[in-house]
Order: structure tokens, then sequence, then C-alpha cells
């Protein structure tokens, strides 16, 4: 960080302010704390009869792979509007969230995971801006080897486990290097 986006100033220094145990960039001049938090991912797995919809990357990392549609929150929504978003910008489908399914963090990267399941309102979808390719799924059809990333995987093993069971939890897990 070269400037404070309070007064822009700078002078910013990173160190550890009183109180506090992480470091962090502070401006000398109006002695503002930059705070750098983890990022939010929120998504929904799209469900629709015994199959669930996924959609393949266009843009890396991982292109071409399918993922569970998500991405990142923006400020001033909820995770559930987040999700929603996420769902329609990548696959042009309409969802009602049903419950949170899953809370995957990675902190080596600073992002936390939220992946809701929810009922497509009605058959249609297609490819969004983000997306090259949507289709639905069963799920021996899955093609586990072409799933994006670690955190669509933990969705999609949980939501069929639940599934047989008859009864959906909120499932925690957390990648380490």
């Amino acid at each position: 960080m070269n400037y404070c986006s309070q007064c822009g100033s700078n002078k910013i220094k990173l160190r550890k302010p009183k109180g506090d145990i992480h470091l962090r960039y502070v401006c000398n001049h109006c002695k503002m704390i930059h705070y750098s938090n983890p990022n939010i991912v929120t998504g929904c797995l799209p469900v629709l009869g015994d199959k669930v919809l996924l959609a393949t990357r266009k843009i890396g990392p991982k292109k071409d792979y399918w993922n569970v549609p998500a991405g990142f929150m923006e400020n001033g929504e909820t995770v559930e509007e987040g999700a929603l978003r996420e769902v329609w910008e990548e696959t042009l489908a309409k969802v009602d969230i049903k419950d949170m399914l899953t809370l995957y963090s990675i902190p080596h990267i600073d992002q936390v995971y939220i992946h809701f399941w929810g009922e497509m309102k009605t058959p249609e979808f297609g490819c969004g801006i983000e997306s090259g390719e949507v289709r639905l799924f069963t799920e021996e059809e899955i093609p586990w080897d072409k799933i994006a990333f670690e955190s669509s995987v933990f969705t999609l093993k949980s939501f069929f486990s639940d599934r047989k069971k008859g009864q959906f939890t909120t499932h925690r897990a957390c990648l380490e290097l």
C-alpha cells in the first residue's frame, strides 16, 4: 500500500497498531488503520429433479473445468443475494435457495466459501458471460476429474450424501496446505 485511501497521504507504514496482534497498514498522517480481511465466495448448487446444474469456467483459474456457480460477494449484498446473482450470471437460471450446504475455508489464499443449495424455479438455463458450457448432471454423470475446485467437490459430495439420507445439514471443511 502506497497511499492512504482515507486522506491520500503516502506516509503509510506496516506495523501492529496498539492492542492488535496483526500487522496492518497504518497511515501516520490521519491514523487510519487499513484492514485486509478474507474474501467471501458465495454460490448455490441449483437442483432440478435428480440433477444438479454446473457450469464450465470461461476464465482462469481452471478455465474449461466444471464448477458450482459461485463468485466473490459484492459490497451491499447478503450472501444469499450474492449466491443468486452468481447463479444468474453464470447459468441464467433462477433458483429458490433452500439452505446453506457448505462452509469451506481456505486460509492460505484468504477465502471463505459459502455454498447453498436450491431448487431451480424453471428448467430454463443458459451460458452466462463467464461460462463456456452449462449442463444438468445426475450424480453418476458428474465429471469428477474435471471439477475446478476442491470447494465444489466438497459441496457436490455433501449434497449427494445428504440427499441419500433425506436430511440436509451444513458441512464444514478447511483446505490446509
